[in-house]
């Protein structure tokens, strides 16, 4: 039901008469579950957040791996897994199973904004986070694998994760206010690498040049 209706309804409007009717579970049922309303809206804020529809880094490798196969250039690949990112956040996809996918993420996100309400929910969250930073952080080694990469000294795969983490549930929010994600397009004698970049595959890349160095033969 919180899938079906979206970021806007939150748990609180999830109401557990409509539930148990869904269910074709009696009050009795329910009130041997949760001794009460907050009971019941924590649990389903828990399961919200441990909720996946797929993991956490699929939709990004998906975008980058034919590109990565043939040949793609770096700031190719850059653009392909920011905007894939941007689009995880964007409210009218097309593709039923991706839209699925992205409301799943969003009301995610929304909730883990405001777990201080439940240690359980805060637990979740955390949870929630540490995964995402683990498949991820795999996802970014075989894509530095891949091009020849290596973190600069003093700098782990972690930090560059945290920070990619930080940057992309911040333009998620930015979404969720209904703010639009700026796009531009450079000409092929510009300071910017021409073509068209969304401002998040912008940040990427700078990111990836602050943070890492080409490897050296010897590495």
């Amino acid at each position: 039901m919180l899938l079906e209706r979206g970021v806007s309804a939150g748990v609180q409007h999830i109401r557990l008469q409509d539930v148990l009717r869904r269910a074709g579970l009696t009050t009795g049922a329910a009130y041997r579950l949760w001794a009460d309303q907050n009971d019941y809206q924590r649990d389903l804020a828990v399961a919200m957040v441990r909720l996946r529809m797929s993991g956490p880094a699929d939709y990004a490798r998906t975008a980058v791996e034919d590109l990565i196969a043939q040949g793609a250039s770096g700031d190719d690949v850059i653009r392909a897994a920011a905007f894939a990112h941007v689009r995880t956040a964007a409210v009218d996809i097309d593709d039923a199973e991706d839209a699925l996918d992205a409301q799943s993420f969003l009301i995610a996100l929304a909730l883990r904004t405001t777990a201080h309400t439940w240690p359980e929910l805060r637990q979740a969250s955390r949870e929630r986070h540490r995964e995402s930073i683990a498949a991820f952080a795999e996802f970014y080694a075989f894509l530095m694998e891949s091009y020849g990469l290596r973190m600069k000294a003093g700098l782990t795969i972690q930090d560059f994760t945290e920070a990619m983490a930080a940057m992309g549930e911040g333009f998620a929010v930015r979404a969720l206010e209904g703010i639009d994600h700026p796009t531009y397009t450079f000409p092929e004698d510009g300071e910017t690498p021409s073509g068209e970049w969304t401002l998040f595959a912008l940040g990427v890349r700078a990111l990836v040049n602050e943070f890492m160095v080409p490897r050296d033969s010897a590495d």
